[in-house]
């Protein structure tokens, strides 16, 4: 069971560190102004109503000497550098060297109660027949799905792993079976803490008090990890017990023979 939590977890972190893809060659290509339901993106929350289909406004600038071929508008959410909803939608235009376009596309979301909840930072993108962004605006979604979407469903599946790690490692502390080297009992504690701190990142994004971007998500995950492995590092070394009930501990007799001048064994 420890192993196949510390595995989890050591996937999640991978996801943390490493899982957000490359920026393409073609991004910035073009400038992007973005609206939703008439509101501009950017520094504020949006909010989505998976009920209502909301429309997106935008405005590419082109900038350079040639002109971009657009193929389709992707509308997508992510958090821990994981994918939780993308919705794409077909609406070839082109947008000539040094001049502006606006486009108005319309989404229906009906699904995506059973994909997200809470706050998720989300990206319109622009995409050529590649597929590869030629544009993009970011802003952070306040998404009223359900509890029980894929996001939250996630979110329960951390904790219930977590509260295993926990379990195991305290229990290991109780029975003295922890290792004896500091290092090894502070990696024992270590998924534990990496869980930690990936429940709190997506319960404070369930809650609508924090989105998960990366510049909190990875120190709190990190922290808490970090937090742990101290913990373990500090436990006292395992104490050997003494058999009481099954064995007797026989010791050599060491009193001295009064008849020989020696000792009797």
């Amino acid at each position: 069971m420890g192993r196949v939590i510390a595995a989890g977890v050591a996937l999640g972190l991978c996801a943390v560190l490493l899982g957000a893809p490359p920026a393409s060659a073609a991004d910035g290509e073009l400038e992007l102004a973005v609206t939703i339901d008439g509101r501009p993106i950017g520094n504020t929350t949006i909010r989505i109503d998976p009920a209502k289909p909301i429309e997106v406004g935008i405005r590419a600038t082109n900038s350079g000497g040639t002109p971009v071929k657009i193929r389709s508008m992707r509308f997508s959410g992510e958090a821990l550098a994981l994918t939780f909803f993308a919705y794409d939608t077909t609406a070839p235009f082109e947008v000539p060297a040094h001049s502006r376009v606006t486009r108005t596309f319309m989404l229906d979301l009906a699904d995506l109660s059973g994909q997200a909840i809470g706050l998720l930072p989300s990206t319109v993108e622009l995409l050529d027949a590649q597929r590869v962004s030629v544009g993009e605006a970011t802003t952070v979604a306040d998404v009223r799905g359900s509890f029980w979407s894929v996001y939250g469903g996630f979110g329960l599946a951390m904790l219930v792993l977590t509260v295993l790690a926990w379990l195991s490692a305290l229990l290991a502390l109780a029975r003295h079976r922890l290792p004896a080297n500091r290092g090894r009992r502070g990696l024992r504690f270590l998924p534990a803490g990496f869980g930690t701190g990936l429940v709190a990142v997506v319960s404070l994004s369930v809650l609508r008090l924090v989105p998960p971007e990366p510049a909190i998500e990875i120190p709190v995950v990190l922290g808490a990890a970090g937090i742990a492995f101290l913990l373990g590092y500090l436990t006292p070394n395992p104490s050997v017990a003494v058999p009481l009930d099954d064995e007797t501990v026989r010791f050599p007799d060491t009193t001295e023979d009064s008849t020989t001048g020696g000792f009797n064994r």
